[in-house]
């Protein structure tokens, strides 16, 4: 009799519950994994995501293989054709209890549900841990005992009961006996996707992360605070795609963080303090997809916002997409995603508030495409991130706040560095003319005029938000 590890999107060894439970039980362990390329698709999980979660699973089955844990992965369709598939393994390899960390959205929450039905008619079980969260989902409320819509009086109680709780990481288990199972192999892991140009920038696998992570401690974070909103720095730790695909755990982050702190919470290093801030924000945004499974199904937060009349206008929305706004750091940041899959958190704000404060452009439209394109992405964060930006969302930025992306750019790229990088045919500007160039200088650089009048924009939107707001208190 095996015991098995139901790998998703927690792909590492180290501080991994399920694993380290799998362990500790008496039967030797068997992984599976099921890669859903339609279910991605259903989900706007992009090509250069996908490609770096076989990356990541190919690196993890060769950890694997050290411990003689064979890995068995399949090519599924979706998630209920991988409950199909779980019940037939579990049957082939005499698999009784299979162990696997709980997920939190919606229809991974349908699916473990229909799978712990099928395998309790066979007379197996499953028993899932706590991972996605450094605290339990449901366990950081209110006084009423209901979930937090707002982020600062949650980071509050999520601190307090953060410091008086012990964590501690989890343990990868023991190297077993070898098991006479042929594992799948990483060549046919990695031809379920080819790679995009994307993921020439980015190492995949747990090896990776954790050097990423002690790089960033060691080097970066006293200075995260002050330099964390420039964009032309290396000045963030640059691990969402590996806590994307669970390479990394948010536990390990913040365990790490405060034993750079001296394990204080609320004193010390304030580059440390604010990056376990952003943690937190993360801890924030998964509490909500969990709460509210509305979301999950492309429902605003804020209801009154479902009578604004947004745009789809597509040519807009293209031009948008590559990067041909006339908005020097907007096109920066728009090209910076289409090159890397990855963009700075900053420009993250900044082009999401144009396209729907500016341009009047349906906020699913940039959640969508920001999923399909980013190699970082998370429902609950980039969801979070889109309806703060169109302010749709839990507490999200006041309808009436636009960023002006002329005086963003002098503020966070004063020297236009980061502009001449990504928007080369600017490079020979100076820093006061390149936030902004004149009629002239863009038609000899071939650069398009500004696809928007900023001013008379964000009064549009503005009345559009007022007219909202009195048709639903009607």
């Amino acid at each position: 009799m095996l015991n098995a590890i139901w790998f998703r999107n927690d792909l590492r060894l180290y501080d991994n519950p399920a694993l380290c439970a799998a362990g500790q039980s008496s039967h030797p362990i068997v992984a599976f994994y099921f890669f859903t390329p339609e279910q991605f698709r259903l989900h706007d999980v992009g090509e250069t995501k996908q490609r770096f979660i076989l990356e990541t699973l190919a690196e993890l089955q060769k950890d694997l293989a050290a411990l003689n844990i064979p890995l068995i992965a399949m090519l599924s369709s979706d998630y209920s054709n991988s409950e199909n598939l779980l019940g037939k393994l579990c049957d082939r390899y005499n698999v009784q209890t299979v162990f696997a960390n709980r997920e939190l959205e919606l229809n991974e929450r349908i699916r473990d549900r229909a799978a712990v039905q099928r395998l309790e008619k066979a007379g197996k079980s499953i028993q899932f841990y706590q991972d996605q969260t450094i605290l339990p989902v449901g366990e950081v409320l209110t006084a009423e005992g209901t979930p937090y819509r707002v982020f600062t009086p949650f980071k509050r109680a999520w601190l307090k009961q953060a410091a008086a709780t012990t964590l501690a990481s989890a343990p990868p288990p023991k190297r077993q006996t070898a098991l006479d199972i042929e594992p799948t192999s990483v060549e046919e892991i990695l031809s379920w996707q080819s790679p995009t140009h994307a993921n020439r920038f980015w190492q995949a696998g747990s090896h990776e992360a954790f050097k990423r992570l002690d790089n960033f401690c060691n080097s970066v974070i006293d200075r995260y605070q002050r330099e964390r909103d420039l964009p032309s720095l290396e000045s963030t730790s640059q691990l969402s795609p590996y806590l994307g695909v669970g390479a990394i755990s948010l536990r390990t982050c913040l365990l790490q963080a405060l034993q750079y702190n001296h394990h204080e919470w609320d004193s010390g290093n304030q580059g440390i303090l604010t990056w376990i801030n952003e943690l937190i924000w993360r801890e924030f945004y998964k509490n909500l997809s969990y709460h509210y499974p509305e979301l999950s199904k492309g429902e605003a937060f804020n209801s009154a916002t479902k009578h604004i009349p947004w745009s789809r206008d597509t040519e807009i929305l293209q031009r948008w997409q590559k990067g041909m706004t006339g908005f020097p750091l907007v096109d920066a940041g728009m090209r910076q995603l289409n090159h890397l899959g990855w963009m700075h958190n900053r420009l993250r704000m900044v082009t999401a508030m144009f396209l729907t404060k500016q341009l009047f452009i349906d906020w699913h439209l940039g959640e969508a495409y920001f999923m399909q394109n980013l190699i970082d992405a998370d429902y609950a964060a980039n969801n979070g991130g889109w309806q703060w930006s169109a302010s749709t969302g839990a507490d999200a930025a006041p309808y009436f706040r636009v960023f002006n992306p002329v005086r963003q750019s002098q503020r966070f790229d004063a020297n236009g560095d980061f502009i001449r990088k990504w928007v080369p045919e600017l490079a020979g500007l100076g820093p006061r003319q390149i936030h902004d160039p004149s009629p002239i200088e863009r038609q000899i650089a071939g650069y398009p005029l500004p696809i928007v009048d900023h001013k008379s924009s964000v009064e549009y939107v503005k009345q559009a938000f007022k007219t909202a707001q009195a048709m639903e208190s009607v």
